[in-house]
Parts: C-alpha cells; sequence; structure tokens
C-alpha cells in the first residue's frame, strides 16, 4: 500500500506472468489463431505480386487473356483473404472472451480475499474502477489490440520479405522509415505505462469521490457540506483531466511520427525504383509491386501503432487489476490452512492501531474465550469493544501478539474456512436486489422454503409474511425497500442459517427497538445454545445475561466476571449499571 491508501499495481514482470498464465489455458486456440493469421498475411501478397506481373505483361506486349486470368487471381485472392481475416478475428475473440471471463472469475475470487481494513482505506471505489473500468479496458485490449497487433505483426514482417524477394535494394531502402519509428516508439513507450496508470488512479479518486458523495447525501445536506463535496469532486475531475490530457499529448507526439514514417519509405521506394528501371536494373512490374506492397505497410503499421495506445491502456489497467494480488492476506480458496482445534478464542498480548504511527487502539489485551461461553464486551464508546470484536473475527491481524482460534492464528486459517467457522455481525447490513428467497439463500444455498419461514419467524420478522409475493418478492433496486429494522433481522436470519461454531455480535441489535431486540437476543440465544458468543453489549440487559463481562477502558480490559461479581466488585461496570438503571 502507498501512503495515499491506494490499493497497489502489479510490476511489469507481474503483468507478463499473468498474461502468459492467463494464456496456458489456451494453447491450442492461440495456435489455431496464430496459424491463421498468417495464412491471411501470405494470401494478402500475393494480389501486390499479381498486379506487377500484369505491369510487366503489358509493357512487354503479352496478350490480354494473361491479363485477365492474372486480375481473375487477384479478386480470388483478396476473396480468400478476407475470408481468412475474418474466420482469424472470429477465433481471436473467442479466445479473447474465453480469457475474459478467466480474468474476471480471478478479479472477483481475489477482491473477496482483500482484507477488509485495505478496502476501507483505500476506499469502494478504486476496487469498482479496477473492476468495472479495467477490466473493461483489458477486455478491449483482448478482443481487439491482441488480435489486430498479431495479425498486423504478421503481415508488416511477410510484406518486408516480399519486398527483398522482388528486388534486395528495394527490400534494403523500405526500411528507412524504420529509425522514425524506433525513435518515437521508445519516447512513448518510456512514458505512457505511468501515464495510464495514473489516468486509472485519477479515474479511482472521482469514482470514490462521487461514491462517497452520494452515499452520505443526507449528511451533506444535514452539515450543508454541499459547497466543499462540489469543491473536492472538482478537484479530483481536474486531476483526471490533467491526466487525460497528459495521455493525449502522447498521442499527439506519437501518432504524427508515425505517419511520417509511412510515407518516407513508400516515397524513397518510388524513387530509387524509377532510377534503377531506368538504368535498366529492375522491371517496371517489380517496382509497382515493391511500391504497392510498401503502401501496404500503411494498414498494418497504422493497426499496429494505433493499438499500441489501447494496448498500453490495456497494461495498465491490467496492472491495475492484477495489483490486488498483493494485498490478498489470505490463502487462497485453493490452499489450505492448519484446522482449529475447537472453538476457544484468545487474545495474547495484542495490540493494534489502525494506521502506522497512529495511536494504539488496543493496548496489550490478554482474553480467553472458552468454548461454548457467552462473553459480553462493554465499555465507553472509543474504549476499543468494536476493534476487539474485529480481530476475534479475523478481520484485522492484530498490530502485536496473536489471535488464536482453537489454538491457531486466524491469520494462518484458510479464508473460506474462516468465514464459516465465525461470523462477525454488524449494524451495517446489506439487502441485494433480489428476491428474498436468495437473500437468504447467500448463508446457506441449499436451505428450503421451510427454513427459511422458520429462520425468519425466530427473528420475529413478521413483516415477511405481509410481503406481496411471499419469499418471492424483490428486495432492493426497483423492489420492497426495507426500514432498518428490517434489514437487521435479515441479517440475523442469515446467520442462523450460516449457522456458524463463533458469532461475534457487534451492535447486531442497535437498530431494533428495545422490546424487539430483547426478544430477537432471547430467541437468538436459544438457536446459538452450546455455540460461542462474544457480544458488544451496549444495552446492559444484553451483558447481564452473559456468562462472563468483560470491561474495556482506554484499550485495556479493565474487569472480567460475571454480572453479580462485576456489581460486587463496585468497579466501572457497577457504575455503568448503576447508571444505566437510573
Amino acid at each position: 500500500m502507498t501512503d495515499t491508501g491506494r490499493l497497489p499495481v502489479a510490476s511489469p514482470a507481474a503483468v507478463r506472468a499473468a498474461t502468459r498464465e492467463l494464456l496456458s489455458h489456451e494453447r491450442g486456440s492461440v495456435a489455431g489463431v496464430v496459424v491463421t493469421h498468417c495464412a491471411a498475411a501470405l494470401v494478402g501478397l500475393v494480389a501486390p505480386w499479381l498486379l506487377g506481373r500484369i505491369v510487366d505483361n503489358v509493357t512487354g506486349g503479352g496478350s490480354v487473356s494473361t491479363v485477365d486470368l492474372l486480375a481473375a487471381a487477384i479478386v480470388g485472392a483478396v476473396f480468400a483473404q478476407i475470408l481468412l481475416v475474418r474466420h482469424a478475428r472470429l477465433l481471436a475473440a473467442r479466445l479473447g472472451e474465453r480469457v475474459l471471463a478467466r480474468l474476471r472469475e480471478r478479479f472477483v475470487d481475489r477482491s473477496l480475499l482483500i482484507p477488509l481494513p485495505i478496502v476501507e482505506r483505500a476506499g469502494v471505489g478504486d476496487l469498482m474502477t479496477r473492476a468495472s473500468v479495467d477490466v473493461g479496458a483489458v477486455g478491449s485490449s483482448v478482443r481487439g489490440a491482441v488480435p489486430e497487433m498479431a495479425l498486423a505483426g504478421v503481415q508488416v514482417v511477410f510484406i518486408i520479405a516480399a519486398v527483398f524477394i522482388v528486388d534486395p535494394l528495394l527490400g534494403v531502402v523500405a526500411f528507412t522509415g524504420v529509425p522514425i519509428l524506433v525513435l518515437a516508439t521508445r519516447w512513448y513507450l518510456r512514458r505512457a505505462r505511468t501515464a495510464y496508470i495514473e489516468e486509472g488512479a485519477s479515474i479511482s479518486e472521482v469514482s470514490e469521490s462521487m461514491a462517497a458523495t452520494v452515499t452520505g447525501a443526507r449528511t451533506v445536506e444535514t452539515l450543508r457540506l454541499r459547497a466543499q463535496r462540489v469543491h473536492d469532486s472538482e478537484t479530483h475531475i481536474d486531476r483526471s483531466f490533467a491526466a487525460r490530457m497528459a495521455t493525449l499529448r502522447l498521442r499527439t507526439v506519437f501518432f504524427p511520427a508515425v505517419d511520417v514514417a509511412h510515407a518516407v519509405p513508400t516515397a524513397v521506394v518510388l524513387l530509387v525504383g524509377g532510377l534503377l528501371y531506368f538504368d535498366r536494373q529492375v522491371t517496371l512490374g517489380a517496382v509497382v509491386s515493391a511500391a504497392l506492397y510498401l503502401w501496404q505497410l500503411v494498414d498494418p503499421l497504422e493497426a499496429v501503432f494505433t493499438w499500441v495506445e489501447q494496448l498500453q491502456r490495456g497494461a495498465a489497467s491490467l496492472a491495475r487489476v492484477e495489483g490486488i494480488g498483493g494485498v490478498i492476506g489470505r490463502p487462497t480458496p485453493t490452499e489450505t490452512g492448519p484446522e482449529p482445534s475447537d472453538d476457544r478464542l484468545e487474545l495474547r498480548g495484542a495490540r493494534f492501531r489502525y494506521d502506522p504511527g497512529g495511536p494504539e487502539v488496543l493496548r496489550g489485551i490478554d482474553l480467553t474465550v472458552r468454548p461454548g461461553e457467552r462473553l459480553a464486551i462493554v465499555g465507553p464508546s472509543g474504549a476499543g469493544k468494536s476493534t476487539i470484536a474485529r480481530l476475534l473475527a479475523g478481520i484485522d491481524p492484530p498490530t502485536d501478539g496473536a489471535v488464536l482460534l482453537g489454538g491457531v492464528s486466524v491469520t494462518d486459517v484458510d479464508a473460506n474456512r474462516l468465514r464459516r467457522l465465525v461470523v462477525l455481525l454488524t449494524q451495517e447490513h446489506h439487502v441485494f436486489a433480489a428476491p428474498l428467497r436468495d437473500n437468504l439463500r447467500l448463508a446457506e444455498p441449499d436451505a428450503d422454503d421451510a427454513s427459511l419461514w422458520s429462520v425468519l419467524d425466530t427473528v420475529s420478522a413478521e413483516w415477511a409474511h405481509d410481503l406481496p409475493d411471499g419469499l418471492d418478492t424483490v428486495l432492493g433496486g426497483n423492489g420492497v425497500s426495507l426500514p432498518d429494522a428490517a434489514e437487521q433481522q435479515l441479517a440475523l436470519a442469515r446467520v442462523i442459517l450460516a449457522d456458524p461454531r463463533v458469532l461475534v455480535l457487534d451492535e447486531a441489535t442497535a437498530r431494533l427497538d428495545p422490546s424487539t431486540a430483547r426478544g430477537t437476543e432471547r430467541a437468538l440465544a436459544r438457536v446459538l445454545a452450546g455455540r460461542t458468543v462474544v457480544s458488544i453489549a451496549h444495552r446492559l440487559h444484553t451483558a447481564r445475561d452473559a456468562d462472563r463481562i468483560a470491561v474495556v477502558e482506554d484499550g485495556r480490559i479493565t474487569e472480567l466476571g460475571s454480572h453479580d461479581e462485576l456489581l460486587t466488585a463496585g468497579g466501572a461496570y457497577a457504575a455503568l449499571w448503576r447508571s444505566w438503571h437510573g
């Protein structure tokens, strides 16, 4: 991670390795594309050579029938080239779609493994831009730039070889434009990667700014922050505009140089070829064929250098897409980690700070939660309660010390396995734009309708019975909008379906009214009986029902015991309890 909080960008070596890995599954298809492109390029050489023969036949007094045959052969060659090019592009497009699908799947898999703190620091705008704009740019490169440049590259090689075959001296002359191309390309490539990566980053900042403004629209209006948000958005847009202008300046230098490099070899070949013709060292047909071959270079060279810009954009986007692999904090789903022996949770000398050099939020926490125990954590706001919850659930690794589940560090447990063992439920929830049934089955895909209704009744979600289409009612988006309390009950229902061994509740019933919250908590306690439950409690009646209570103050545990024990001790918890009851 950089100081700006951006997600990292993959190195050029990592991008090349990723490209090889993506294409390694398609060796047969790649070979088919290359062979078809070569065949199309070879057939494309036939027409200029035949046209040169026609010129020589006419200047030499040949028959009209020969000219007709040669002209018919040119038509046939052009038609064959059209078919081959079309087939080559079709094969390349199919190959590109398969590669792009694999890239998208890998991006989604990796995105789900990024530690939440990194996403929070970087902002969802960056990740969204990589998932949409950058993946789209890679797709355009795979579908367009790669096949077009492959075909153009083969055509350039074959055309130059054909000019040498027509006349070696004219072939040498054909290279007069190469120095211009080399200099222009080297100048462009030295600057392009950095410029396009910066352009992508600036687009991410615009997306993040817009997303934050839209998400917090009510807060913006309440605090009268409209002018400030508009100013911030304009600043990001100006920076994005400047980044786009920088890439545009590169193109305004590069493409004119390429155009000059097109024209120079053709003009020189006509000049030198004319002199050689008058000296009778070459035929007029040879000069015409060589000139036509070089003129044929215009299209493939324009394709190459036009698509170089897209390829640079695609390479920069691929670097951003692959960059998320550098922040994956868990083994990938194909890997396995050590298996916890039981549900015992332990914090050993756990310290934590959100930013390097920032203040310590936790200052040496030692805590053991026994299997099947219900532990409540209480304390004033800002004491570090939610941070403890995140550490216990494996969301954040400790800055120092260790967090263990069943004797195994949570950072060593396979991510998918950990998410099945430990669930953190907060007051922040998401309702997907999908039927209620699908929203619930996210936690247990095989659950039948009877089970879904059962868990909804467990969390007192009576509103579900009033939905127009029952479990088939579409929620979110253009569907039914649920109030905050209903969203929280939906999240609790998912937890029951997920059936975790350890449940960490961080204000999980905060959006429910007190009577509903109390009933829901009792229902949860019955359903989760025998499981390990850690609850961040703001309502002290929740703490009273727990087996033990931990009091957190200023990043430390200052008291630990049962409700009665802590009341008898007369410390901070007793004071909180007296304040709670007036």
